[in-house]
């Protein structure tokens, strides 16, 4: 399966580029410039030398002619980056992974974005496909480390039963993560607006946090 990432230039997104790749999936990095973008694969490559990646670099219009596409960048650029590429992810699964937040003072704070949540701009913004929202949780530097493995649930939700089990599927890949169905895309106002959470406790026990959900078994 190919995977492009529209934005995968900032850390989530390179860092979800460089962990897929690090699992057998063929990546392809995207951003506004592709020469941004052959920077960031290179960057990849080089940070990994012992292991075969297989990571492209292509403008945003490039990556997302990809079979899934990951939506990486801002949460206020995310929407009009969806809909600038609307006829290439029409019919796919459309992955969003950003948080609406601000940083006020000290506080980390969650923001309402129209439609109540970044992944509800998204999927209203290219209503012919199907967006699932994912991955607002996991630590980016965590992510892009190969060296170790990274240990986190995966919340994901969605208004396609087949979105959620793609995405489900991909991220049942990565060893260590949990993905678990959080229901349909209405939740995905609650999932970006606990990221500020996790952030403060970063902050205030100088950590990264990651979550986990007790009382499920593992299927």
């Amino acid at each position: 399966m190919q995977i492009g990432i529209l934005g995968a230039t900032g850390p989530a997104g390179s860092a979800l580029a460089a962990r897929l790749a690090s699992v057998g999936f063929d990546v392809v990095v995207g951003s506004r410039s592709r020469y941004k973008a052959l920077e960031v694969r290179d960057g990849i490559v080089e940070r990994w030398p012992g292991k075969e990646l297989s990571v492209e670099a292509a403008d945003n219009d490039g990556a997302a002619e990809a079979d899934v596409v990951v939506i990486a960048t801002p949460w206020d650029a995310a929407g009009a980056t969806a809909a600038s590429v609307a006829r290439q992810l029409q019919g796919k699964v459309v992955i969003s992974m950003a948080n609406a937040l601000a940083k006020v003072g000290h506080e980390f704070q969650p923001l309402v974005p129209p439609r109540g949540s970044v992944a509800a701009s998204v999927q209203a913004a290219v209503p012919r496909s199907q967006v699932a929202a994912a991955f607002h949780h996991v630590p980016a530097k965590e992510l892009g480390d190969l060296a170790e493995p990274v240990d986190s649930d995966v919340l994901i939700c969605s208004d396609y039963p087949g979105a959620t089990q793609a995405t489900l599927d991909i991220v049942s890949k990565i060893p260590n993560l949990r993905p678990l169905d959080a229901g349909e895309l209405s939740n995905a106002a609650p999932i970006e607006a606990f990221a500020a959470v996790l952030l403060q406790l970063n902050v205030r026990y100088k950590t990264r946090v990651a979550l986990r959900f007790t009382g499920l078994k593992d299927s």
